[in-house]
Formats: C-alpha cells, structure tokens, sequence
C-alpha cells in the first residue's frame, strides 16, 4: 500500500504543496503576530483597548462563516486556486490567534526585567530583540506548532479554493481516494500515516516547551 502511494499516486506533490503552505504560513504569521502581541502588551496608544475587542469578537466567529466573502474578495484578484490566495488566508486567522495568544503571554513577563535593561542601556529595541524575545521562546514554538498542525490540517479551505489535483494538499489528496462509488482504503490509510509523520516529528521536537510555554512566567527563583 506504501509503494501504491508513493509510486502511483502524486503524494510527494501534494506534500510538498502542504508543506509550502505550512511553513509560509507559520513564518509570516510569527513575524507579524509576536512583534504585534508585545506592543499591544507593553505600549499605550489610542485605539488600543477597541482594537482587541475587535479582534476578539472576529475571532469568535467561525471561520466557514466568511468564506463566501473570501470567494468573492479573491476572485477579481486572480487567487483563487493559488497558493499565494491560501497562505493569505491562513496567514490572517493565525496571526490574530497569534497575537491574542502571545498578549497574553507578554502580560505574564514582570516589567521590571524591561525597567533593568532600560537602567543597563537597552534602547527599546534591544529590550524587545535581546530580553523578551528569548523568555518568550516557548510560547513561540508552541504557536509555531499549533499554527503548523492548524494549516497543514486544513481540509475546508483546499476544497474551496483550490481546483488543479496538482495544487492539492495532502488532506485534500486522500479525500481524493475516495470515490463516488469505491473508496480505496488501502490508500487512504497508507496516505493518513504519511499525512501524520510531520506534524508527529513537529511534535516531538517541541513538546516540551508546551508545559514551559504555559507554565512559565519570565522569571526565576
């Protein structure tokens, strides 16, 4: 059933689309969500207590509700069954989770760590690049995590907006062994296993920094 996988169907294609997608997704939603999720902990602006609340009651919908209006914003713009179109979708759900997540996170860290390395010489820049980012290090490796899992989970949105097989993605590629009439299970089990491998080894690699990223607070003794 493997080598039926590997050799009469184009999985390594459909896995290297997903892991495209993941890892895209995981990189630009880190690089916007972290930088976003400390200065809505630390700084104090005008708009700052709406936006949360916006941000919060958007998040509270479910997703599958606005992906007509997705459709339709993607379709003049030539992304739909694109990669470019998918990446931007889940790049915006998984930042805003991002930043909710790693707001709180920010909040937990003393101020006083900041007001240290303010009286050492630490311009804001070098508090946030050289004291906060390393004791946030847990929390971003499990949203990295989470954020993988979530996009290379992902069925509902490679269905919709994607229509080339060669553009599937692996979920969306063992979806495809089943038939209208027939299911081939040998494959769809054998796809499973190999679908699971990554998001396994992500998983094993990381999953000690999800006990630290819950239970850790910035500051030691």
């Amino acid at each position: 059933n493997y080598v039926a996988v590997f050799t009469e169907e184009p999985v390594m294609l459909w896995f290297k689309n997903s892991m495209t997608l993941a890892v895209v997704t995981v990189a630009i939603s880190l690089a916007a969500a972290i930088p976003a999720a400390y200065a809505f902990s630390r700084m104090r602006f005008k708009g700052r207590k709406p936006i949360l609340k916006q941000l919060v009651l958007l998040y509270s919908f479910p997703s599958v509700l606005s992906m007509f209006a997705i459709y339709t914003l993607l379709r003049p713009l030539g992304l739909i069954n694109s990669k470019v179109g998918l990446i931007l979708i889940y790049t915006g759900t998984m930042a805003e989770f991002g930043l909710l997540n790693m707001k709180g996170y920010f909040d937990t860290i003393p101020r006083e760590i900041e007001e240290a390395a303010e009286i050492d010489g630490c311009n804001p820049f070098m508090t946030y690049w050289r004291i906060m980012l390393p004791l946030v290090v847990p929390a971003m490796l499990t949203l990295g995590v989470f954020t993988l899992m979530n996009t290379w989970n992902d069925y509902m949105g490679p269905l919709i907006y994607l229509s080339s097989p060669e553009k599937y993605t692996m979920t969306l590629g063992i979806a495809y062994f089943k038939g209208v009439y027939t299911t081939q299970w040998n494959l769809v089990m054998a796809g499973s296993i190999v679908s699971v491998v990554p998001i396994l080894i992500a998983y094993l690699c990381a999953q000690k920094y999800f006990i630290e990223g819950i239970a850790f607070s910035g500051v030691k003794g």
